[in-house]
């Protein structure tokens, strides 16, 4: 089991910035790679950015440029920056840990929200 817990969220104007947080704790080294998903009021969960054990990382289309993950390790944690936020960046953000052993097992944490007022 991987235990995920986000901070970091909250309220920001249009153009401003945030970072989010998510430290995982419990059976980590089987961990993948983790990253942040969010969903809207009324859309499905897509996918924000990943970043894997050895560093490669993914963006969704809307978020590139704008929007850097990172992780430490010494920390077991990951980091979300985001900058030049957006009122349709506002959502439910979802740290997600994936565990590949035979098959790909898929932890959450219990999200964040983030709004950004325009």
């Amino acid at each position: 089991q991987v235990q995920l817990v986000e901070s970091g969220g909250g309220l920001v104007q249009a153009g401003g910035s945030l970072r989010l947080s998510c430290a995982a704790s419990g059976n980590i080294f089987n961990i993948n790679a983790m990253g942040w998903y969010r969903q809207a009021p009324g859309k499905q969960r897509e996918l924000v950015a990943t970043i894997t054990s050895g560093g490669s990382t993914n963006y969704g289309d809307s978020v590139k440029g704008r929007f850097t993950i990172s992780r430490d390790n010494a920390k077991n944690t990951v980091y979300l920056r985001m900058n030049s936020l957006k009122p349709e960046d506002t959502a439910v953000y979802y740290c997600n840990a994936a565990v590949l052993v035979l098959r790909r097992y898929d932890y959450w944490g219990q999200g964040t929200q983030v709004t950004v007022s325009s």
